[in-house]
């Protein structure tokens, strides 16, 4: 017999509230060889995000991933980490109290797929405040089954364990929504401004195994989409941009060009010397734009002859961004709000 979650008291005076669920990947608790194996161990865990056979991978993960990776990943994340924690979570957490000022007609939360706050305790915290209604918005622009696929499993699941269950409405991308675009674009613009422009500019978005596409997964399509709209909304020729994937891991063949290949040949090859990226595929800074990037690409761009590299910070809690994301709420809760 299945075992439901207890409710919280029913048939008071609490008015029903309508929420909308912020929900982004996950960071470990610290910078720490430990907190990072419990990290990924349980993002690695997920079907999801490794699709091979658990009694094949799950040898693989404990024996030779989590002991060596996760020592490695702690030093990474020590390079990033702020005062008040993991840049991706202290972002989405600003992210959830800024999109709560702009739209206090509703009750804004926020989770992680991995780690904390988790998914189920965040809609058991919402669910308790009178919640019946929920908006769901993974905060990945363009799907994949690995990162919005996985975030919103992590939705739907809670719904099995509960007796009473809320109304729930999804967002399962917005790569190519009017708002998003134009957010990206005027905060590129007001960082050439106060910065200065290269010969070109690189968005970098992140990988995912080539299989994947082959199987239907739309995201490839969708980064190029989202890349071509950006190039127009700046205004820019077919010779002023590039797109990449970065975060290639493992021996599998993942989507290209890769990120890594491209910041050795523009100087080498190309003589680009000057050279700004920006990843449309984050909404938030993170261990792949901040160290992958704006660390280690740039000293790979300088080594390979750039001179001038500028990394462009993720939207993060920039005003223009979260009017988009208020734009994007507001349209998938007609009817409710």
């Amino acid at each position: 017999m299945p075992h439901f979650q207890p409710e919280p008291p029913h048939g008071g005076r609490q008015q029903a509230r309508v929420g909308i669920l912020l929900v982004n990947l996950g960071t470990p608790a610290a910078p720490t060889p430990e907190a990072m194996r419990h990290f990924l161990r349980e993002f690695l865990s997920d079907p999801r995000v490794v699709e091979l056979p658990r009694l094949l991978w799950q040898p693989l993960l404990h024996g030779i991933i989590l002991p060596f990776r996760a020592k490695k990943s702690a030093h990474s994340y020590r390079q990033i980490w702020q005062r008040e924690g993991s840049p991706l979570a202290v972002f989405t957490a600003k992210q959830a109290a800024a999109l709560q000022a702009e739209l206090p007609q509703v009750l804004v939360g926020h989770a992680m797929s991995y780690g904390v706050p988790a998914v189920a305790d965040a809609i058991a915290v919402m669910k308790a405040q009178g919640v019946d209604r929920l908006l769901a918005i993974p905060l990945y622009p363009q799907y994949a089954a690995s990162s919005s696929g996985a975030a919103l499993d992590k939705v739907l699941s809670v719904l099995l364990q509960q007796r009473n269950q809320i109304s729930l409405r999804t967002i399962s991308r917005f790569y190519n929504h009017p708002s998003y675009i134009q957010a990206m674009a005027a905060h590129i613009r007001a960082y050439w401004r106060l910065h200065g422009r290269g010969q070109r500019i690189l968005f970098s978005f992140n990988a995912i195994p080539k299989a994947a596409v082959q199987q239907g997964d739309p995201y490839e399509a969708e980064c190029h989409a989202s890349a071509e709209m950006l190039a127009k909304a700046l205004q820019l020729t077919t010779q002023e941009w590039y797109l990449a994937f970065q975060s290639h891991f493992g021996r599998n063949r993942w989507i290209g060009p890769a990120t890594t290949d491209l910041l050795t040949e523009l100087p080498a090859k190309h003589n680009i010397r000057e050279l700004d990226i920006f990843c449309p595929g984050f909404v938030s800074d993170c261990l792949e734009s901040l160290e992958e990037l704006a660390i280690k690409g740039c000293e790979q761009f300088h080594e390979a002859g750039g001179q001038t590299f500028r990394f462009i910070p993720c939207l993060n809690d920039n005003p223009i961004f979260i009017e988009a994301l208020a734009d994007i709420a507001q349209e998938n809760l007609s009817g409710w709000v």
